[in-house]
């Protein structure tokens, strides 16, 4: 592998340096280095390659909303170098052979680096739990298991799952919803969702399993993470948790940082627009200032894509019908930049222990989230924060188009990514 000299890169946004990567690790940082490539970065923020704890490839089952070769083109243009693949695939990620199966599809294609993540429950079923051990023992070396889509609702089998994955050193990553309390419901309850006349999911169905998750985690002595936080009350709740010493970790969406609520009843693209409905469900103003402030305060440790990528036919459809998710692994970056960094709630540095160190640190995910120093692998991503777009879909190397941003101009643009060494973004486009 030739040398390559990244030059006047700003590293976590501080003052120019060069970068020379040799055999696929970052070999000196410094000034007036040189190599067998050069790669121009003035200007540029240099960040460790980011790690998305929640993507969901669709592959194996569902390839005609993604593929675990189309996710990872889309997560290499959005800066990523490693990917955690979610279960909920046709059929279930719950066995060994499954998990090989993504993780080895992941490896061919190259672009990043593919986890699995295993289900906690048989078929996503909530009753009774999967393989959880043969899948850690496996080639995919699962650590983070969830039934993502479906809560676990069973108290009994949600401890005995953190349990179970206390003996390899796993954590449980709950999708928080109350499904009795959330029949039916459409988006959140509220104001808008009475003038709307649609079914109210209200905050409390979140919470109450946070907070019924965080007291057994730590009856169990087990690591709890917390996917996709959306309400003021969920944070405080998390909050209270970690002051309590808990091993409780949580994420949020770069949507739930920017978007609200009251969009489905007001947007540039008119009401009852399905691009708008996702799970959890857009909460209100006060709610994103919830989490924005708890992202930069450390109390939520960082941000996941939760990308969820539908055919049209799937969101092209009448509210009610219509399924629930967007994409997010090719604007993440940029939401991010303008919600928390231009804002003043986060510089570079935040920006890197978010959405790189500190999930892979919770996905055990080794050689991803280092610092950018002499001896870490180079995953490494370049970013252009001056650049400014129209987010355009149709140019999107995702196979799906669901995204909540068209037309809208968001900051920032990825102009290289590199893993381990080898460049799979270079000047925006995959190599």
């Amino acid at each position: 592998m030739k040398s390559i000299v990244i030059k006047d890169a700003k590293i976590l946004g501080g003052a120019p340096a060069d970068i020379l990567i040799r055999d696929g690790l970052i070999a000196e940082v410094g000034h007036g280095l040189s190599g067998d490539e050069t790669v121009g970065a003035r200007g540029l923020v240099a960040l460790p390659g980011l790690v998305d704890l929640h993507t969901h490839l669709r592959e194996p089952g569902r390839e005609d909303a993604e593929t675990v070769e189309t996710g990872t083109r889309a997560a290499a243009l959005g800066g990523y170098t490693a990917v955690h693949a979610m279960a909920n695939t046709e059929p279930v990620a719950d066995t060994a052979g499954v998990v090989e199966q993504v993780w080895r599809l992941g490896q061919e294609a190259g672009r990043c680096d593919v986890r699995p993540v295993g289900a906690v429950t048989v078929g996503l079923g909530g009753e009774r739990l999967a393989e959880l051990g043969a899948m850690a023992d496996s080639a995919a070396r699962v650590r983070v298991f969830s039934d993502d889509g479906r809560c676990v609702s069973d108290a009994v089998l949600m401890r005995r799952a953190l349990e179970y994955v206390k003996a390899f050193d796993g954590v449980v990553a709950q999708h928080a919803q109350e499904p009795r309390l959330t029949e039916g419901a459409q988006m959140n309850e509220g104001a808008v969702s009475g003038r709307l006349g649609l079914t109210g999911w209200p905050a409390v169905a979140e919470e109450a399993i946070i907070a019924r998750d965080c007291l057994l985690a730590a009856h169990v002595g087990s690591r709890l993470h917390v996917c996709h936080l959306s309400t003021q009350g969920s944070v405080e709740i998390v909050r209270w948790a970690k002051s309590k010493g808990w091993d409780v970790t949580a994420e949020v969406t770069p949507h739930h940082l920017l978007l609200t609520d009251d969009l489905v009843e007001d947007s540039p693209v008119g009401s009852y627009n399905p691009i708008y409905k996702v799970n959890p469900p857009l909460r209100t103003h006060a709610d994103v200032r919830a989490l924005r402030e708890a992202l930069a305060d450390g109390t939520i440790d960082c941000v996941a894509t939760d990308h969820a990528p539908h055919p049209v036919e799937d969101k092209e459809t009448e509210w009610a019908a219509a399924a629930m998710g967007m994409i997010g692994l090719e604007t993440a970056l940029s939401v991010v930049q303008e919600a928390m960094v231009e804002t003043g709630l986060l510089d570079w540095a935040g920006v890197a222990e978010r959405m790189s160190c500190a999930p892979a640190r919770i996905g055990r995910l080794e050689g991803h989230g280092r610092p950018i120093e002499a001896g870490a692998p180079a995953n490494i991503t370049l970013y252009d924060p001056s650049a400014r777009a129209e987010v355009d879909p149709a140019g999107y190397a995702s196979k799906s188009r669901n995204t909540p941003y068209q037309g809208r101009t968001l900051p920032g643009r990825v102009v290289a990514t590199f893993l381990r060494g080898r460049p799979t973004v270079l000047d925006g486009k995959l190599t």
